[in-house]
């Protein structure tokens, strides 16, 4: 049985009970409501369970081996029937799933938003990053490899070194070194612009 089942049932059982107007048996409830497809014991289930939410809404007598035998309406059933009863409960409960479940939705669609975000936009500063050291380290193997080479000529001479040719050779290590320390400060000044960049997102 569903739970809109049971919350109608219920408020049958309150407005039957304000029609008495005193106490009855809980098998006229059971012959008027439930009968043939559900037992005596459940329609007693439903009678605790309305006690369990509110004491002031029905009264009850034990009797005849049963801890629920009569019962009877009281002054404030009359009113909670007016405010919508157990049906009214119930819709309000669903409506605030409903909502809970909504504003869920928002929040998870949210973040998968910024995730989508972040898992974007940064691998590809990461690409950018590792290119531009990628690029230092091949300055740096470029500079190795030019005073190499520079080292090498000057030791296939035979017998001696002119002053002339250490002259220039000096020179020309000076310009490449030159060279590629300007190229070391332009990838450091790109770095940096990267790095500040990102710190400031």
């Amino acid at each position: 049985m569903s739970e809109f089942f049971k919350a109608e049932l219920k408020d049958k059982f309150l407005r039957y009970a304000l029609f008495r107007d005193d106490f009855f048996e809980v098998d006229y409830l059971y012959n008027e409501f439930l009968h043939p497809n559900y037992s005596l014991s459940f329609a007693q289930q439903l009678i605790l369970e309305i006690q369990t939410y509110d004491p002031d809404l029905i009264d009850t007598m034990s009797g005849n081996g049963a801890k629920v035998f009569m019962l009877s309406a009281k002054a404030a059933t009359q009113e909670f029937l007016d405010q919508g009863g157990f049906t009214q409960l119930f819709i309000q409960e669903e409506e605030k799933w409903d909502n809970f479940i909504d504003h869920l939705g928002v929040v998870r669609n949210t973040d998968k938003r910024k995730t989508i975000g972040v898992t974007t936009t940064k691998p590809k500063y990461r690409k950018e990053k590792l290119l531009l050291y990628g690029l230092f380290s091949a300055v740096a193997i470029s500079f190795i490899f030019t005073l190499y080479s520079i080292a090498t000529k000057l030791m296939q001479k035979e017998n001696y070194i002119s002053v002339t040719d250490f002259a220039k050779s000096v020179n020309e290590l000076k310009i490449e070194n030159k060279r590629l320390e300007e190229q070391v400060l332009q990838l450091q000044a790109v770095l940096q612009l990267k790095d500040s960049t990102a710190a400031g997102l």
